[in-house]
């Protein structure tokens, strides 16, 4: 073995203060595992925009106590920095393996470095963290989650005063302060002396949502509802009891908190297979919606009766427009937003309303500080429904707002798939799709970025590409940020790496006029041919 790696993965060990990853880098030592060594020693865990994620495991380059405790010393220090050293620190964490450690380090961090840190009582929603940062008035905010990764990740996602998370240059000036930690036993980390909160936040989270939703609304839609294995259930069960909604139909086997998501290969409602156990609930109890959230309660996804026994996922983009054309209709003011990488449908919606329209950055870390905001949504199921109460995404509350569409809707014999129809034939068919690919190797996705940048295409689907943005360069708009964009005449393609996934992803758009409700067959059809053909293109293009 390298001399240099024992070394460092000795001086690791000695410090770490977890029995079971000091175990498991025993063991690695012990038997000499060079490889497994260097993964896990070949640098450390970047944090960024997104915070932190990564698998769990022993050293740098793992999720961990001794990683933890060292980001909580940096964020600590930012603050101290920032004249805020005695402020309020809120923390939140998942039903994921190491979350109430995770949290627990963070407190302790926080109380040692001379802030005031209180812990939400249990594993809750993200949304009830991120409300929890405004309404407390804190300085900042944590959650630990990894969202709807695999069950051997988590995450570290942090939030500054007014409930939204960070942005640059906070991630790099956190980040550096996480560098100047130096061992693990200067960094105080005292028994106790936080706080552990009542259920008086979550109570007043409850309370807020009943600004979601219209004063005498119907309240009719009956649902099924998945928690995926997450934290979701009682919070929503009982925003949908307030509201006077039908309780929900629980998919048993999903309902629980479970961080090993026993069901499922991976905990997110878009991924192959995720849904099969609701829609197989649905067709025994025959709902009018089928309502799904993350393991952390900040997405919400939404399918809908197909035929005699079929059931549909909504787009998130349909989703995000069904929102919009509802908030418009109840008479809805402020600045409608969402990432470049969403429908421009909506733009089409606030443009006939006469509303302000943004379009940010991926990530509701930015979609969250358009001023004005009224409503935000992302295509990846995050919906932004009650920004001066939650300034995050909430599957929570979009799930209420929805449900009372689809009340409305159902009160007139109609359903979200009719309405669909009606903005198809208003604004034109805005038809989307994705082009993801999930990689081992990070390279695959660096090596289509750069084949894109050196040899980009001038067609696709037989489309001219009217414009080509790098947009690393960043445009009047936007900062830069690592993606691509071609508009085509009718079309729109977006590439970028995912910042909390090993991933590729391609978003693809196509616009087809429609002739009227008797032209939407034609109409979709001539979409999926489109949408078809743009993958094939730029697949080939990209080289994957």
């Amino acid at each position: 073995m390298h001399d240099d790696l024992s070394a460092r993965a000795k001086a690791w060990l000695a410090e770490d203060p977890d029995p079971d990853t000091r175990a498991e880098l025993a063991a690695l030592l012990d038997a000499g595992d060079t490889e497994a060594l260097a993964d896990r020693f070949s640098g450390t865990l970047q944090f960024g925009t997104a915070g932190l994620r990564g698998e769990l495991g022993a050293g740098p380059m793992r999720m961990n106590r001794a990683v933890v405790i060292r980001a909580a010393a940096g964020l600590a220090g930012y603050l101290r920095a920032r004249g805020q050293g005695d402020g309020l620190v809120v923390i939140g964490y998942d039903a994921r393996y190491k979350s109430a450690d995770f949290a627990r380090d963070t407190a302790a961090v926080m109380t040692g470095a001379g802030l005031r840190a209180a812990v939400l009582p249990r594993p809750l929603p993200t949304p009830v963290l991120a409300f929890a940062v405004r309404h407390l008035g804190a300085v900042a905010g944590v959650e630990v989650t990894a969202s709807h990764n695999p069950p051997r990740d988590n995450g570290y996602k942090v939030y500054l005063g007014g409930g939204s998370q960070i942005v640059p240059p906070a991630d790099a000036d956190i980040a550096a302060e996480i560098e100047a930690v130096a061992a693990l036993a200067d960094v105080p980390r005292p028994e106790g002396g936080w706080e552990t909160l009542d259920d008086s936040v979550l109570q007043a989270y409850l309370a807020r949502t009943d600004a979601v939703l219209a004063p005498g609304s119907a309240r009719t839609a009956r649902t099924v509802y998945t928690a995926m294995h997450g934290v979701g259930r009682d919070t929503l069960l009982a925003a949908f009891a307030r509201a006077g909604f039908p309780a929900p139909v629980l998919v048993a086997e999903q309902a629980d908190p479970d961080p090993a998501f026993p069901t499922v290969a991976f905990p997110n409602p878009e991924e192959p297979g995720a849904m099969d156990l609701a829609f197989a609930r649905a067709r025994q109890t025959r709902p009018d919606l089928v309502i799904a959230n993350d393991p952390d309660a900040d997405r919400c996804a939404v399918a809908v009766p197909v035929g005699d026994d079929g059931w549909r996922m909504l787009r998130g983009d349909e989703v995000g427009a069904l929102l919009a054309a509802h908030l418009v209709r109840r008479g809805a003011r402020g600045t409608f937003a969402e990432s470049i990488v969403s429908s421009s449908l909506l733009g089409r919606i606030a443009e006939k309303a006469g509303l302000p329209y943004e379009e940010t950055l991926t990530g509701f870390k930015w979609i969250a500080r358009v001023p004005g905001l009224r409503y935000g949504y992302e295509e990846a199921l995050g919906y932004c429904v009650d920004p001066d109460g939650v300034r995050d995404k909430d599957g929570i509350t979009a799930a209420l707002l929805v449900t009372e569409l689809a009340s409305e809707l159902k009160e007139s014999g109609r359903t979200l798939l009719d309405l669909l129809d009606d903005l198809a034939v208003e604004h034109g068919l805005h038809a989307t799709d994705q082009l993801s690919v999930r990689v081992r190797d990070l390279s695959v996705i660096a090596d289509a970025m750069r084949r894109l940048r050196e040899r980009p295409p001038a067609a696709l689907a037989g489309l001219a590409i009217t414009r080509a943005e790098d947009l690393s360069e960043g445009t009047a708009a936007l900062p830069p940020t690592d993606g691509l964009r071609y508009t085509l005449d009718g079309a729109r393609v977006i590439v970028r790496p995912s910042g909390t996934e090993p991933k590729l992803k391609c978003y693809l758009e196509v616009v087809e006029p429609v002739d009227g409700h008797t032209g939407l067959a034609a109409a979709r059809a001539r979409a999926e041919e489109r949408l078809a053909a743009l993958k094939r293109d730029l697949a080939a293009a990209a080289g994957i």
